[in-house]
């Protein structure tokens, strides 16, 4: 099954899950039993100005994303949307898991 989100997923991610702010990338996260394990991606033209640099920033993220679901570190049952920083230009795949890690261990408030 693929950990890639749709597109009508990620509206119901912002309004009912909870952030968790890291140097590299900002996540929000929903519990949802049913759910497998999937992340979405989010860069902004703001932040990013080239296309050259969202699009790394978008592969180093889901790369990540897919070490770790590889791995099994990655909670079950859970929706997750990073939002890219300017800061992970800077930084390589390790550096980006190492950050998921500490969030996917983070104590997760209850969902809205």
């Amino acid at each position: 099954m693929s950990t890639r989100l749709l597109g009508a997923k990620y509206k119901h991610v912002f309004d009912r899950g909870r952030p968790i702010k890291g140097r590299l990338t900002v996540a929000w996260c929903l519990s949802q039993q049913d759910a497998d394990r999937m992340a979405g991606v989010v860069v902004s033209k703001k932040t990013f100005h080239d296309a050259v640099d969202r699009n790394r920033a978008k592969r180093l993220m889901r790369e990540a994303f897919r070490l770790l679901v590889k791995d099994s570190v990655a909670p079950e049952g859970m929706i997750w949307v990073f939002i890219a920083r300017r800061a992970i230009l800077s930084c390589k795949c390790a550096d980006v898991m190492k950050e998921m890690r500490w969030m996917f261990s983070k104590k997760l408030p209850q969902a809205r």
